[in-house]
């Protein structure tokens, strides 16, 4: 690790800093209100903040490192450095907050606080966190990859993790993570600018200019086709006949890649009737079609949820718990979720009806298959 990252030296780029957008709206208005800084809200807030700055931080350190080194052949630029690009479907593009994101249609997919690529063909996302614990970013991790390979099937993915003294959780991460730790950062500084009328004029921003530095634009994506990829895993995952579900094909490489990108998948419906039977505590009106989806959590294994469309923006998420009874999260009306159930209902044929006898197997199968897979390992 470079000693100007594992120090947090900022004098050079300071200035650079107050040119990243920042969501403090929210903190200024607590401010304002004279809210004491050690209000649990307050705390939040300014850790959202703080975050923002660290990994703007981050990105403006790694630039610079990253063109005195012989090894990296294309760093990619964002935020300030970038020029500004439009954000279209399925590939790499810079959005309006000047981040490198994947997009399928409305959606963002996937997000990344920078990349570079290295002469052995290696391709490094990082990330940079203040987070105290990095258990949760396994999914993520697992997620990113995995898109990292549909998309560039001509690199070795790797991760680069950059993360403050005091974090937990650094020897659980996967193999392919490299984890750099820093000093403590602090953002107090940053914000004490942005929240100051009469702060000093800011300095001009200073770009780095390399050849090794490039857009989005430059690189070679096989773009990967989001929706075309969750009716494909329907229709396959249960073609067989012989069983309700396909475990063999599930667990190919392949597959496994695209499970781990999408992180669930749908693979039919159940009539009401059929859905009041196994959930009898949900007393919500349930539609005709309920659908029926895998979830691959972090640990790994996969499990049953369903959806409950009442409107095209109005989803309910059903967990039945093990222990008895069900949970019910209402979607976000204008995330991806809502979308991808648009379309697999649109998909549905009769043959992907599944009965509560074929739910009760699938059920097994997921158990029997993860219990399978912690005795190989």
């Amino acid at each position: 690790m470079p000693d100007e990252i594992y120090n947090l030296e900022k004098n050079d780029i300071h200035d650079n800093l107050l040119y990243y957008p920042y969501g403090i709206k929210h903190l200024l208005s607590l401010q304002k209100r004279g809210m004491a800084e050690d209000e649990p809200q307050y705390i939040s807030s300014y850790r959202s903040f703080e975050g923002e700055a660290f990994e703007n931080f981050i990105y403006e350190r790694l630039l610079r490192w990253s063109v005195t080194q012989d090894e990296i052949v294309k760093f990619i630029s964002k935020g300030p450095n970038a020029a500004k690009t439009e954000s279209t479907s399925n590939t790499l593009s810079v959005n309006g907050k000047g981040q490198i994101v994947y997009r399928t249609n409305r959606n963002e997919i996937g997000e990344f606080d920078a990349l570079f690529i290295t002469k052995d063909d290696t391709l490094y996302m990082v990330e940079m966190t203040l987070t105290k614990s990095v258990t949760n970013l396994k999914r993520r991790l697992r997620k990113k990859k995995a898109l990292l390979e549909t998309i560039f099937p001509q690199y070795k993915v790797k991760a680069l993790l950059i993360l403050n003294e005091g974090v937990t959780g650094v020897k659980q991460l996967q193999d392919f993570c490299t984890v750099w730790i820093t000093k403590p950062f602090f953002a107090q500084d940053i914000l004490s600018w942005l929240s100051d009328a009469n702060s000093v004029k800011r300095k001009p921003y200073q770009k780095v200019n390399d050849k090794r530095v490039v857009g989005t634009d430059q690189l070679h994506i096989r773009p990967f086709k989001y929706y075309n990829t969750l009716t494909w895993l329907m229709k396959r995952s249960r073609s067989n006949k012989s069983v309700p579900l396909d475990i063999h094909f599930l667990n190919q490489p392949d597959v496994v890649r695209k499970i781990d990108l999408i992180t669930k998948f749908y693979i039919g419906y159940m009539d009401a009737s059929d859905f009041k039977q196994i959930a009898p505590q949900v007393t919500r009106e349930i539609p005709k079609k309920v659908v029926v989806a895998i979830e691959k959590e972090h640990t790994g294994e996969l499990g049953i949820i369903y959806f409950l469309q009442h409107a095209r923006r109005n989803i309910d998420m059903v967990h039945i718990l093990e222990r008895g009874g069900v949970k019910v999260e209402k979607k976000d009306p204008y995330g991806i979720t809502v979308n991808e159930v648009h379309h697999i209902l649109r998909a549905l044929k009769a043959e992907d009806k599944i009965t509560p006898q074929e739910n009760d197997v699938i059920k097994k199968v997921l158990k029997e298959d993860y219990a399978r897979k912690g005795r190989e390992d």
